[in-house]
């Protein structure tokens, strides 16, 4: 009967509520590094709902996250940045990103 089962793309792709990554996206990553110190990158597996996104976080943890075409895709933005990159799956969050959130959920008038 199938009721609970998920309907699969024909492609292959992700959800079909989800977008790839545009112009406007690297714009904002790019903003992102060039106004803040420490920035990594870490790259985020595609999932069954998003598609690759990278996270960049600052040495303050102050984070950010955007899609990207691929991880490939991802490793290039970031040496082409000059920023270190690492795949979230193998090194996880770092503990100043998890700071920074409880800080901002805390004092949200601060953020």
């Amino acid at each position: 009967m199938g009721l609970f089962r998920r309907r699969r793309r024909p492609d292959g792709g992700a959800a079909s509520g989800d977008r790839g990554a545009t112009r406007a996206d690297l714009d904002h990553l790019e903003q992102f590094v060039r106004s803040r110190t420490g920035v990594e990158a870490f790259i985020e597996p595609r999932t069954t709902v998003t598609e690759t996104t990278v996270m960049l976080i600052a040495f303050d943890g102050e984070w950010t996250r955007r899609r990207v075409d691929s991880p490939e895709g991802a490793r290039r933005f970031a040496h082409r940045l000059g920023i270190p990159i690492y795949d979230v799956r193998l090194v996880g969050y770092p503990q100043r990103m998890r700071d920074f959130n409880e800080r901002r959920k805390r004092r949200p008038e601060l953020y």
